[in-house]
């Protein structure tokens, strides 16, 4: 079955992955965004990863992120949740596929480490809320510019 990928939408109306992806240096943007496009297309279980596509581990099991490097040895992490199910599970979130939920995204320094307060509020909140609403919430047009 083919998978398609939605963007998490707040219900402030923002999408905090468009925001982390317009702060991003033009080559990584792209770069996350050709991941993106190879998970999608592979599909995701079948996907190995290569080192940009990583499933996450501890409390951020469930997640998984797509890493790259930009500028400076900054690394650039987006995070996604898998959102599949049956026909009708999938019916109930809005979906007619499977989808990888593009989340939000976070930058960090080379050889630093992100807190887990950093992870609870900038990806498992909306995470959470993202799972919470039937149907899902997201953006009609993600990151277009």
């Amino acid at each position: 079955m083919p998978w398609g990928i939605v963007y998490y939408q707040t219900d402030a109306d923002e999408v905090p992955a468009d925001v982390f992806l317009d702060s991003c240096p033009t080559k990584v943007e792209a770069t996350i965004l050709a991941v993106l496009e190879a998970v999608r297309a592979a599909p995701p279980p079948a996907f190995s990863g290569g080192g940009k596509w990583e499933a996450m581990h501890g409390s951020m099991g469930g997640y998984y992120e797509v890493r790259v490097t930009g500028p400076g040895r900054r690394h650039y992490r987006l995070f996604c949740l898998l959102d599949n199910g049956s026909a009708d599970e999938l019916a109930e979130r809005g979906f007619e596929e499977p989808q990888i939920a593009v989340i939000n995204g976070m930058v960090k320094d080379h050889m630093t480490e992100f807190s887990d307060a950093e992870y609870r509020a900038n990806v498992r909140d909306l995470g959470d809320d993202y799972l919470a609403t039937l149907p899902r919430r997201i953006a009609n047009s993600a990151n277009e510019d």
